[in-house]
């Protein structure tokens, strides 16, 4: 199969979502939906060039997404995992799965080097909804960078106020370590979209901060943080008892 270019997404492709709600701040987290992912598919592959469909396996949904290989006369396939949404939870399901399915052949696969995204709380309209706290304030993103080797290089979000609340560049001294470390990446297992969610929601329990995590186990960045490393840190969070 001759090979096919997967762009980046670009900004207005890319939803912010609030990850925790913390005393001090709140964090956010980059997502793309379904609908980009059939958009690029269609733009690189042609609209009869791929093909999605699902199985159930033991208790678990899995799409598999086929890609046409013109040269072989074949379908290249790539599948994966869903979880269920809170809201219509076989449909949430599917589209997890395909989401996750697309990131394997390279569609969005950006946003798992995102920078950790804090907002102080004096930068966030604050609320409440059912007795919890809530955001008012809705996020997007206004510019964003990336690296040929799908790295996020700078970034900006800013609010329904077009006024910006967080910035990103990343320093020269950590580009040229992720161009020196390309060879080994691949034998790193990084965390996912999923556990990146778990680890925020125990932060906001906790009250802990992401600087605190990185700075305890010497990395940098969440994009740095590993299957181990996650796994030390979520077991320490468990212990920790909820924020007074």
């Amino acid at each position: 199969m001759a090979e096919k270019r997967i762009r980046n997404l670009n900004p207005e492709e890319i939803e912010c979502r609030v990850g925790a709600i913390m005393e001090q701040g709140i964090t956010l987290l980059l997502y793309k939906n379904a609908r980009v992912d059939q958009t690029i598919l269609d733009e690189v592959f042609g609209i009869c060039g791929w093909q999605r469909r699902h199985n159930m396996i033991g208790n678990e949904l899995y799409c598999i997404l086929s890609i046409w290989d013109d040269e072989k006369k074949q379908w290249v396939q790539k599948e994966d995992v869903g979880t269920e949404s809170d809201y219509e939870k076989a449909k949430g399901a599917a589209s997890d799965s395909f989401k996750r399915a697309c990131f394997n052949i390279g569609i969005g696969r950006e946003l798992y080097s995102a920078p950790f995204i804090y907002i102080p709380i004096n930068k966030v309209r604050m609320g409440e909804k059912n007795g919890r706290k809530s955001v008012k304030d809705s996020f997007s993103v206004k510019m964003i960078q990336v690296s040929a080797d799908k790295v996020i290089t700078a970034l900006e979000i800013v609010n329904q106020r077009s006024e910006k609340v967080f910035s990103y560049q990343m320093s020269e001294a950590a580009s040229i370590q992720v161009a020196d470390s390309e060879g080994e990446k691949e034998q790193v297992q990084r965390i996912s979209e999923r556990e990146i969610q778990i680890l925020y929601a125990e932060l906001g329990r906790t009250g802990v901060t992401m600087q605190q995590i990185l700075k305890r186990y010497g990395i940098a960045s969440i994009q740095e943080l590993d299957q181990v490393t996650y796994k030390r840190a979520l077991n320490g969070l468990k212990r920790t008892k909820n924020a007074a």
